[in-house]
């Protein structure tokens, strides 16, 4: 298998969910979703690059992805992120996806052709993560909604989503980037 064959890639619920699947191509396409370091260190550790869809969309857009959604609202930004997800998608590496892409019927047929893991947080862990970072509107945007309430309707809707699109799940609550970065690369070398 060549590397420029690979692409490696998760996703992540609301701020983090997403999974594997094998490439009908014979080559492996792995994908992740997450702006945190976990992406970075799965990268290092498997020797490859790195690319994240939502930094497509700051770079086009010139400001945070929490703005742009804003800005646009759901529906347009969802348009603009499928196009970002398919961009990246054509980078070898480790693919960063935003949590809310897989909500994207395109975006999930693109996933269909890689490997995709879930990175999965919590609720609680989701909420703490949120509510100190005032650019996730999709959480924090809904007036007199509590940020706990909205995060497990989005967990509620896309977890199914997030089992269609991937091949395992890692879980992060309470667990340092360097386990879950080893649960995935495990996970890996049983499908390789």
């Amino acid at each position: 298998m060549q590397k420029s064959q690979n692409v490696w890639s998760l996703t992540v619920d609301v701020s983090t969910p997403s999974c594997p699947r094998r490439s009908p191509r014979g080559g492996k396409n792995h994908h992740r979703a997450s702006t945190s370091p976990r992406t970075q260190r799965l990268a290092r550790a498997l020797n490859t690059t790195h690319v994240d869809s939502d930094a497509l969309i700051e770079q086009d857009q010139g400001k945070p992805c929490g703005e742009v959604y804003s800005d646009l609202g759901e529906e347009q930004f969802r348009e603009l992120e499928a196009q970002h997800v398919a961009q990246a998608l054509q980078h070898d590496g480790v693919v960063s996806l935003g949590g809310g892409a897989v909500v994207t019927d395109s975006t999930r047929a693109l996933l269909a052709n890689h490997e995709v893991v879930w990175v999965d947080v919590s609720v609680e862990e989701g909420v703490r993560r949120t509510n100190q970072t005032p650019t996730r509107p999709v959480v924090t945007g809904a007036p007199g909604i509590d940020p706990a309430v909205r995060y497990q309707q989005l967990v509620d809707e896309r977890t199914p989503l997030y089992r269609e699109v991937s091949g395992f799940k890692a879980r992060t609550d309470h667990r340092t980037p360097q386990k879950v970065v080893a649960d995935i690369l495990r996970y890996l070398e049983t499908i390789s």
